[in-house]
């Protein structure tokens, strides 16, 4: 953890605040003013409220790209709920002899909405705006999912590796943040509630605080990108992080070129990033099985007899999307399925096969993604494929499939091959047998146009990072990852010693 992500996530949340609040309290004075309207906008914002966050985002990405954008456009919509009641209530509430001895001093509507009632209702509607932004604290957390930085990435890694200490500081800092915040916020509410409504003073106080943080958004969202800057975005696992601080140090050592790694987001928000006229980078690490699965929409099942997986998915990207793989780096990051040593010496499984006739004794978990219906790589074809009938099938997130699997929920599990944290765990890989995987290659996902892009500054980009063909093994990115997630050791570290040993 840094002070530039705590800065980042302390941006986010003020920048989301700021602009909830420009929008919310119109919204608040118009359902106040017209009844007829008042449902309609109280519905919208109650609407908003529902939809899950990863959704919300999800959505938003596809209109306004990854990054902060996206995050506080997000935000912004979920902190509108609490500043729009508490606006309309807060005004609703304001003594009904108060408004009309302003009528009756022949003020109009306007005049007395600015000048009597919205004075009075802004303790109640300070309120709404602490609560929009003690919440928008929590909900800054989901910016890692796109690109937006802040401490989600933090947290999210540190269940992954069931590192408590990443996870403690991460939500320490969040929480200072939140107190601070609320303090300063409740501190200035108790002032408005003994000057009894908004003095001078404290409006320009006020306004100047929000001046500052409106100066601040141009500033936070600008783009610096150069004629000679590579960008990548950093992943949500420990391989796809060491895979780009390899190909930073390797380009910068032997191109005139920069390479910038951006915010954390997952592999399918990356290509969403990399793909299309709008795209905000310019290569990323992948797999060949992953390209055609998950991006291409296709199965293995769909590769001509004769074809290599490889070769197909490469085709079809390049027809489709106008991007290619370069050549195998040698590393092959498969589904496997593992489980504790202990229960391979119980039942003495060496193969997937020999999980047939004890399956109905073991319960199988993975991860939410493994169980879906998309794809024939999936729970159910698998269970189908080897006639597993498992006596119980746990579906978990992600993050927190090893400490499930050491901690005893379930007895089998499906892992990729290359994870160090296979090790951590003490899992046994069973072979299949019956190769019911494909091939999962890892290879660089490059734009065909990023080489036209760069090659007045680095002529020979292809060719640097093909020097990396076939050259990291499946025991090489096992150990590396092993060394980042589980002995704590930085990818940059990590990937300076790996190419310092290749002698490049």
């Amino acid at each position: 953890m840094t002070w530039d992500l705590i800065l980042q996530h302390l941006f986010i949340v003020l920048a989301s605040a700021l602009l909830s609040i420009v929008a919310g309290l119109p919204l608040g004075v118009l359902a106040y003013l017209y009844p007829r309207a008042r449902t309609a906008i109280l519905w919208v914002a109650d609407l908003l409220q529902t939809i899950p966050s990863l959704a919300l985002l999800g959505i938003i990405m596809v209109v306004a790209g990854p990054g902060k954008l996206t995050v506080i456009i997000g935000i912004t919509l979920y902190s509108l709920l609490p500043i729009v009641r508490n606006t309309c209530l807060g005004l609703q509430e304001v003594d009904p002899g108060v408004k009309e001895a302003a009528r009756g001093m022949g003020m109009g509507q306007i005049y007395r909405l600015l000048h009597v009632e919205f004075p009075l209702a802004f303790p109640m509607v300070f309120t709404g705006v602490r609560i929009a932004v003690v919440n928008a604290i929590g909900s800054a957390v989901f910016a890692a999912f796109v690109g937006g930085g802040g401490l989600g990435s933090v947290i999210n890694r540190g269940i992954r590796i069931s590192n408590m200490g990443m996870i403690l500081s991460a939500t320490g800092a969040l929480m200072v943040i939140a107190v601070l915040l609320d303090l300063a916020m409740g501190w200035f509410e108790g002032h408005l509630k003994k000057m009894h409504g908004v003095s001078r003073r404290s409006g320009i106080i006020l306004a100047c605080l929000m001046a500052a943080v409106a100066i601040s958004i141009p500033f936070g969202l600008r783009d610096t990108t150069d004629a000679k800057e590579l960008i990548l975005y950093d992943g949500d696992y420990s391989e796809t992080q060491i895979m780009d601080r390899i190909i930073q140090q390797l380009v910068e050592s032997k191109t005139d070129l920069t390479v910038t790694i951006k915010d954390q987001m997952s592999q399918v928000n990356n290509f969403n990033a990399l793909k299309g006229d709008s795209h905000s980078c310019d290569m990323m690490i992948s797999y060949d099985g992953t390209l055609l699965t998950t991006f291409l929409k296709k199965d293995p099942n769909d590769v001509p007899e004769g074809e290599s997986l490889y070769d197909f998915t490469n085709a079809l990207s390049l027809e489709q999307h106008d991007m290619r793989l370069l050549n195998k780096l040698g590393f092959n990051n498969t589904y496997a399925i593992a489980v504790p040593q202990e229960i391979a010496d119980q039942y003495n499984l060496e193969t997937v096969s020999d999980l047939v006739p004890v399956a109905d004794q073991l319960t199988f978990g993975a991860e939410q993604e493994f169980f879906t219906l998309e794809g024939s790589m999936k729970y159910g074809p698998f269970t189908d494929f080897y006639g597993l009938k498992f006596k119980e099938a746990v579906p978990v997130d992600a993050g927190l499939k090893y400490t499930a699997v050491e901690n005893g929920s379930f007895n089998v599990t499906e892992v990729f091959a290359t994870d160090g944290l296979n090790r951590k765990a003490k899992l046994k890989i069973l072979k299949d047998d019956l190769n019911f995987f494909p091939e999962y290659n890892g290879a660089f996902l490059v734009r065909e146009d990023t080489f036209k892009k760069f090659a007045d500054a680095a002529p020979n980009l292809e060719d640097v990072l093909n020097l990396l063909t076939g050259k990291i093994s499946n025991e090489d990115m096992t150990e590396m990852t092993y060394q980042v997630d589980v002995l704590g050791r930085s990818a940059d570290d990590v990937a300076r010693e790996f190419l310092q040993s290749l002698n490049l």
